[in-house]
């Protein structure tokens, strides 16, 4: 179904442009004869194509819950770093606090998955382009602050907190940060 969707998305984006950065200045050239050509008929058909098919595979999508393959915000980071959101770890003693760590990263989605929520909000339901996208930032985000801590020898980072502010459009910027600190036990 999302191989459909894209294609359909692709389409759409294909249409769209030739419409608007060809059809229109055509027209614009050629307003004394209606003939249309060809190509033009091709961009405007495929830009409703890509449309209907979208709108399909998103109405056809609606129908069944599908539930996310993994879950949001493991890291694949590979390192020993504890991470935590309270001040304490059960255990281990705060011996040394290094500093501030972050990470943080602006995120976007393409134009196709775009139009796929737009077309979602109307007919109700999950923004999965959204969350997912969010996902991917959030793992970014902690990965990037996990090798910040790394580099300044952390055994733990403490007190970790998530920001999120929208950029510009569908992009959204995606902050993470904690306390970076030296344990005396470690379990």
């Amino acid at each position: 179904m999302k191989t459909i969707r894209y294609i359909g998305s692709i389409f759409f984006i294909l249409g769209l442009f030739t419409s608007i950065f060809a059809g229109i200045p055509w027209a614009v050239i050629t307003a004394e004869d209606p003939v249309v050509p060809l190509w033009l008929r091709t961009a405007v058909f495929s830009l409703l194509g890509g449309i209907f098919i979208v709108l399909v595979t998103v109405g056809l999508g609606q129908k069944k819950y599908k539930a996310p393959e993994k879950a949001n915000g493991s890291s694949e980071h590979k390192t020993k770093i504890l991470m935590s959101n309270s001040v304490v770890l059960p255990g281990s003693e705060v011996s040394e606090i290094l500093g501030l760590v972050q990470g943080h990263t602006v995120f976007a989605i393409w134009l196709g998955k775009d139009l796929s929520a737009i077309i979602k909000l109307i007919l109700g339901g999950e923004l999965t382009e959204y969350t997912d996208m969010m996902g991917k930032a959030r793992e970014i985000a902690a990965e990037r602050m996990l090798a910040q801590a790394e580099e300044i020898g952390a055994d733990a980072v403490i007190n970790i907190r998530y920001m999120t502010t929208s950029v510009v459009g569908s992009a959204a910027e995606l902050f993470a940060y904690g306390t970076a600190v030296k344990l005396k036990n470690t379990q």
